[in-house]
């Protein structure tokens, strides 16, 4: 079972933000697998499908995103034998790159500091760059509004294919 896990925050106001790219992700997935979420007792949106003999989980905690770490450790404790597989967005990384890690460290985002806390770091990352405008500060520019929606609607369907492709 591979449970695919979206970052973001909960609420309109949130929407079509740099922040939310992982939960972009997950939902162009459940558009991919013709799955809808609804909502779990893990303290997350779940959607459940099928692909290439594969059980997938796709979840989106709605804890924010400095808090996914209870979701995922409620998910970890249901879905034990599960390989998780948490997308992110990455301020680090050029806008547009994509990169798939099996392992690794929290780095300066919140959201993965929060999943490391709870379970540690047994598990892969599909961070999607969203380069970073110097004139905000930090988190103004994570939660603005993105500029190019149609190279962002690219990225993502291009994050939800590495994320299948690393399914099977």
């Amino acid at each position: 079972m591979i449970i695919v896990v979206g970052l973001g925050n909960i609420g309109s106001e949130y929407e079509n933000t740099y922040h939310n790219i992982g939960f972009m992700v997950v939902d162009k997935l459940a558009q991919i697998l013709s799955t809808s979420f609804s909502l779990s007792k893990d303290k997350c949106m779940v959607a459940k499908s099928f692909y290439k003999g594969q059980s997938i989980i796709l979840a989106k905690p709605i804890t924010y995103m400095n808090n996914s770490g209870q979701a995922l450790a409620l998910l970890k404790k249901r879905y034990h034998d599960g390989k998780f597989i948490v997308v992110v967005d990455d301020i680090d990384l050029p806008q547009g790159k994509i990169r798939y890690r099996e392992h690794g460290s929290a780095g300066t985002h919140n959201g993965l500091r929060s999943i490391v806390s709870f379970i540690g770091q047994d598990f892969a990352r599909v961070k999607v760059g969203i380069g970073r405008d110097e004139s905000l500060d930090l988190a103004d520019f994570v939660l603005s509004k993105i500029k190019d929606k149609q190279l962002f609607e690219n990225i993502v369907k291009q994050a939800a294919e590495m994320v299948l492709e690393k399914i099977c």
